[in-house]
């Protein structure tokens, strides 16, 4: 009986005990976004936004057409500096440093923050092999076997390495549609980035190759910060920890992405998610 008791008691004091945290809640954010404008010529595309994306959790970037999505995902890692037009205002910081200080390199910021694009864009005149390893040699890697090591564990990482282990040497055009991404998901990993970006990765597969790359995305949670920018509610109901919804160029609401889709704090939000509009 005393047993029974002891054991009682012990299961009532670890019912008592709070959770532990999360291993996202216990990282410094991602992200740290505080009016962040974005104007190309006299259009301004993105007005004001603030938001914090957490380490090792996946955000969905929600919205219509032409709402901002896209601006907003590209200056994360510093895109915009590419068009001679574009003007972005405001503070980004990536693990608490400023990606727009004078003295931070835009190719520093995007090798720690890759990106992914919504149409698979290999080198098609490249091997398989090739297109894994073009950032590290851009970046100046040369040893052979570092190449090889992270030829494979880029590949392992998107899935893709138990599917063209064997064909290494073929050109990426020869690869499926959905393989394609995956690899261009390899390409964005080998160059051992913290953060991915992605900009509709799935649009444009179809549903066997959309269910590989999402499950992917949630394999790579664990050890990256991933940003998607989805048209698909279901998709960012499945997938995202949280989730941020634009309108007309301003961040209308942000939180976990339940909330966001069962109990919305913004009627344009709930109009949004419902299909009423968009």
């Amino acid at each position: 009986m005393n047993l029974i008791r002891t054991s009682a008691e012990e299961n009532l004091r670890a019912e008592r005990q709070p959770a532990p945290a999360s291993a996202a809640a216990l990282k410094p954010p991602a992200f740290t976004v505080k009016n962040l404008s974005i104007s190309f010529g006299q259009r301004q595309v993105l007005k004001s936004v603030s938001m914090e994306i957490r380490a090792c959790t996946v955000t969905a970037i929600i919205g219509p057409s032409g709402c901002g999505k896209s601006t907003f995902l590209r200056a994360l890692n510093r895109m915009h500096d590419l068009v001679p037009e574009a003007r972005v205002q405001g503070d980004v910081r990536l693990f608490g440093e400023d990606s727009y200080a004078k003295e931070a390199e835009p190719v520093v910021v995007r090798r720690r923050v890759g990106m992914v694009f919504q149409k698979s864009n290999p080198f098609p005149t490249m091997s398989i092999a090739d297109n894994v390893t073009v950032g590290l040699r851009l970046n100046g890697i040369r040893a052979r076997s570092l190449l090889t090591e992270r030829t494979e564990q880029a590949l392992r990482m998107a899935a893709l390495w138990e599917e063209v282990k064997d064909r290494l040497d073929a050109q990426a055009i020869s690869l499926s549609g959905g393989q394609q991404q995956r690899l261009c998901i390899a390409r964005a990993l080998a160059v051992q980035p913290q953060v991915v970006l992605m900009d509709e990765p799935a649009s444009a597969l179809d549903p066997l190759a959309t269910a590989k790359i999402e499950d992917l995305i949630l394999e790579l949670k664990r050890d990256y910060t991933i940003v998607i920018v989805t048209h698909n509610m279901q998709q960012a109901a499945r997938m995202s920890d949280e989730t941020a919804f634009f309108y007309l160029g301003e961040l209308i609401e942000f939180g976990p992405t339940n909330r966001i889709f069962t109990r919305p704090k913004e009627k344009r939000t709930e109009d949004y998610v419902t299909g009423r509009f968009g």
